[in-house]
């Protein structure tokens, strides 16, 4: 456990520096829960009051339209799971996640990070810029999802997602990525 929290206190330093009281009151807030592999980790029929930090394992973050899964996004180690609309906004949305692997996490509760943010000015800085890392993600994959082949989405899949894409299974990836499992085999096939 203390070899655990060492990684998530050096997930913090990478972008503030940590002083020991802020380290204390992160410390006093966060609970390590587990999920098993399929377990729901967030239901979008109720708001999202609850924010991952996963120290091994991996999160689907989706929805559903038409009855049909649409995977949104991958969280894995040493990143946040939570549906940023709900957590932020504190009503529902359309994101469910579930657990792809058994997973192992550090839970924050959002009236915890409220007071983090309101007590120490740092966090406001680790937020943005921890943010900014995702928010550039994210546009990338807009772009990537507008204006490029099958074949191009596919090679930025593997190049965003380079560490855990193996683990990923087939049909999820073809959801996200917007193409038929088929169109992916193919893919796959002609590397």
């Amino acid at each position: 456990m203390i070899e655990a929290k060492d990684k998530f206190f050096g997930h913090f330093q990478q972008y503030i520096r940590l002083t020991d009281e802020l380290k204390s009151a992160l410390n006093e807030r966060i609970s390590l829960v587990s999920f098993k592999k399929g377990e729901l980790v967030h239901d979008a029929e109720k708001v999202c009051t609850k924010s991952y930090f996963i120290q091994n394992g991996l999160f689907r973050v989706y929805f559903i339209k038409e009855g049909k899964e649409i995977c949104e996004y991958f969280p894995a180690e040493n990143e946040w799971a939570n549906s940023p609309k709900s957590f932020s906004t504190r009503q529902k949305d359309i994101y469910y996640i579930d657990a792809i692997e058994d997973t192992e996490t550090f839970c924050l509760q959002v009236n915890d990070l409220v007071f983090l943010f309101d007590h120490f000015p740092e966090m406001e800085r680790y937020a943005r810029l921890s943010m900014g890392t995702i928010f550039g993600h994210l546009m990338e994959r807009i772009t990537s999802l507008r204006f490029t082949s099958a074949k191009e989405k596919y090679d930025h899949f593997i190049q965003t997602y380079h560490d855990i894409y193996h683990r990923i299974p087939l049909g999820m990836v073809a959801s996200y990525l917007g193409i038929a499992q088929e169109t992916l085999s193919r893919i796959r096939a002609e590397k």
